[in-house]
């Protein structure tokens, strides 16, 4: 990746959660590899499909007591004061009357990628992104259904939402910094509407921004390998944290809650893969999950949980 940014090439990567496998495709290998891309900067061909059936789509939740298990798993090593912040995730099995690429076709949404055999998701959260030497990241933490009267300014003030979200700012703050001079926090606690096929949510995010230090200039792998995982989808402190999310887990996260991103031969564009489906044997998994701190309550999270369990179709 450092090699094709510093002569400028442009192409797409993907990245698991765990770092452990990286696929890079210029732009003439996209041709070829299947993917269905849409970003800002580049756009594969739309499938030609018939898009005009009506959207169904229903979950097959686990209940609640197995969600208690690893909820209750994070809190015992909160309460010990080994993480202030772990983002914990279930894999829920869906039935829809739709293809992948239907649900990539009819999605609306700033980001969204389709890969044949596994995986399409829909992504509203930005990770990095750079303008010349300049880099922002766009932590999103924190959401509540819209249809709550005053729901933006609850969300704002809520404990633990705002122990979340001031969680990951900070973080992603010191991340950035390892990369960058002269971080600052551009705009806090930013509410979003995003729109679905269930319910309305709202979502919180903010930006942070700083200039990329010399040694990091036109090395688009070398920022990636300093900044994954995401802060936003495993919590603080980094490396305690993603132990207790892998013992608390009970699906392998694969490519869900990774990155993906574009160089277009001068600047990148990168998101966070969330709002995730993964295909398996004909059968359609939607990863989901939110962040877990001391003040977390289990009906709340679970209900949060099921709620991220949407397709941007309406």
């Amino acid at each position: 990746m450092d090699q094709l940014s510093q002569q400028q090439i442009p192409f797409f990567y993907i990245i698991d959660f765990e770092v452990e496998n990286i696929e890079i495709f210029r732009e003439d290998e996209l041709l070829f590899s299947g993917l269905m891309i849409d970003f800002e900067y580049i756009k594969t061909p739309k499938p030609r499909l018939d898009l005009a059936r009506n959207f169904k789509f229903k979950s097959n939740l686990a209940s609640l007591e197995d969600y208690e298990k690893g909820f209750q798993h994070i809190q015992k090593h909160l309460k010990e004061g080994y993480s202030y912040l772990a983002n914990y995730t279930c894999s829920t099995e869906i039935e829809t009357n739709l293809s992948a690429e239907e649900i990539f076709a009819r999605a609306e949404v700033k980001y969204k990628v389709f890969y044949p055999g596994k995986f399409v998701f829909f992504s509203p959260e930005t990770f990095v992104e750079t303008d010349g030497n300049k880099i922002k990241t766009h932590p999103m933490k924190g959401t509540i259904d819209a249809a709550v009267e005053n729901g933006a300014e609850l969300l704002r003030k809520d404990p633990k939402e705002q122990a979340e979200h001031y969680t990951v700012v900070d973080l992603l703050r010191n991340d950035l910094s390892m990369v960058s001079d002269g971080v600052r926090v551009d705009e806090f606690q930013r509410i979003d509407l995003i729109k679905t096929n269930k319910k309305n949510l709202y979502a919180m995010s903010s930006e942070i921004s700083g200039t990329l230090k010399p040694e990091f200039r036109g090395k688009v792998g070398s920022i990636m390998r300093t900044l994954l995982p995401a802060g936003s989808i495993l919590g603080a402190p980094k490396k305690k944290t993603l132990e207790i999310i892998l013992e608390a887990e009970n699906h392998k996260r694969g490519f869900y809650t990774g990155v993906c991103g574009y160089f277009d031969g001068k600047n990148l564009d990168s998101c966070v893969m969330i709002r995730f489906i993964e295909l398996q044997d004909e059968k359609m998994f939607f990863k989901s999950g939110g962040g877990i701190t001391h003040l977390s309550k289990l009906a709340d999270e679970y209900e949060e949980m099921k709620n991220k369990i949407y397709v941007p179709i309406y």
